[in-house]
């Protein structure tokens, strides 16, 4: 099952281009779903179709639906939901507030992508394109699993740790709500279960991500800081989509010959700092792209002889190995500023951490006893390397 995701910064026209592949990949034989994972849906504008949260036919072999977060959230948090309305209930928290409330951080992000994980997992359709959300939301939802299920197993623990002790007892005197074992069991389903599925298709290689930027100097830096995330996070891109270019008939007028120039330049630049990705060229066009029609021939135009369904391009992984008596982790980190990464141990993991996201690293059990040495960037690929202290012999 090929999952496909498409990002970029509001405005760059990742929408279009999502249905755009969609639609060419319906219309060559591949039976494709195409969802809108962005709380200001345009998907159903942009395919002139009315759209809910149950996918539906629109072509033949595509089909469509745009993800309602809250009926997600309901499917999938809806034990944990109902005990943490109790509670704000029992201290006085009413109505909207309590609503509100009752929807964690991250809740939202999380459920989506389980809805996702369902349909993938469903065998009904080949391919399962994404219309991600703006950049730095749609990061949380590619490093969401990962986060998550490391969070989630700490606060498990702890928490059924002291229900067993101080659960009766609330209840008995104070009156409070207590999570039953459904609650618990619908947790642990979903810290151990839903979340380990989600991650493992999430970094599979059936999945990838594809960024969809314009020839903009602030559009390329998010790009680039995605870019970044998405490999520490082993979410691998297997493409860049350039939008909005002039034609090549634009640099013999006068009106528009600096533009291009201009614009040129950017494309030199994106193709420089997405190396080994294939970029992708999208010129404007003289309409709004809408409608099924149009939108296979956009992207018969921004594919070429690419098949918008395959993988585009292997991104390297994590690597653990073994050079002498040293030990090295060898972790992605395209397009990176190493003065603005922090890489630590801590207990058996290694560290990294950007000015945006944490990412924590399981080391194997041959690293026990293993200091960090030595960190450097080099060849877009952050080495780490771990030996035995002085002190541990």
């Amino acid at each position: 099952m090929r999952l496909v995701l498409y990002t970029g910064k509001g405005g760059v026209g990742k929408t279009t281009t999502a249905a755009a592949a969609a639609a060419l990949s319906a219309q060559r034989g591949c039976r494709t779903l195409v969802a809108s994972a962005d709380a200001a849906h345009s998907l159903g504008d942009v395919l002139e179709e009315r759209l809910g949260p149950e996918p539906r036919e629109v072509a033949p072999q595509l089909f469509a639906l745009e993800i309602d977060a809250r009926v997600e959230s309901a499917r999938h948090w809806g034990r944990v939901r109902d005990f943490l309305l109790r509670t704000f209930h029992h201290h006085g928290i009413e109505g909207a507030v309590a609503e509100e409330l009752a929807m964690l951080p991250g809740v939202e992000e999380l459920t989506t992508l389980f809805a996702v994980e369902a349909f993938a997992a469903s065998g009904d359709y080949d391919q399962l394109i994404l219309d991600c959300a703006p950049t730095d939301v749609a990061l949380r939802l590619a490093t969401l699993p990962d986060v998550a299920r490391g969070m989630g197993r700490h606060v498990l623990r702890i928490a059924a740790a002291l229900m067993g002790v101080a659960g009766p007892m609330a209840q008995r005197w104070l009156g409070a709500p207590v999570p039953d074992d459904g609650v618990f069991t619908e947790t642990e389903a979903l810290v151990y279960r839903k979340l380990a599925a989600l991650q493992a298709r999430i970094t599979g290689p059936d999945t990838s991500v594809r960024l969809v930027v314009t020839p903009e100097r602030l559009v390329i830096d998010e790009a680039r800081r995605a870019y970044t995330e998405l490999a520490l996070f082993e979410v691998p891109c297997d493409a860049v989509v350039l939008n909005r270019l002039l034609p090549e008939e634009a640099a013999h007028e006068p009106l528009f010959r600096e533009r291009w120039a201009a614009q040129s330049e950017r494309a030199r630049e994106i193709a420089a700092h997405f190396a080994p990705l294939p970029v992708l060229h999208g010129f404007l066009q003289p309409e709004e792209v809408t409608g099924r029609v149009a939108l296979e021939a956009y992207a018969a135009a921004l594919f070429e002889q690419h098949d918008p369904a395959a993988r585009l391009c292997s991104a390297p992984r994590v690597r653990f190995e073994r050079e002498g008596g040293d030990y090295w982790v060898r972790v992605p980190a395209p397009a990176t500023d190493a003065s603005r990464l922090d890489v630590a141990r801590v207990a058996d993991d290694l560290v990294i951490t950007t000015p945006a996201r944490r990412r924590a690293l399981k080391l194997p059990r041959r690293y026990a006893g293993l200091a960090l040495a030595a960190a450097r960037i080099e060849d877009d690929m952050l080495h780490v390397r771990f030996a035995r202290s002085e002190a541990g012999g």
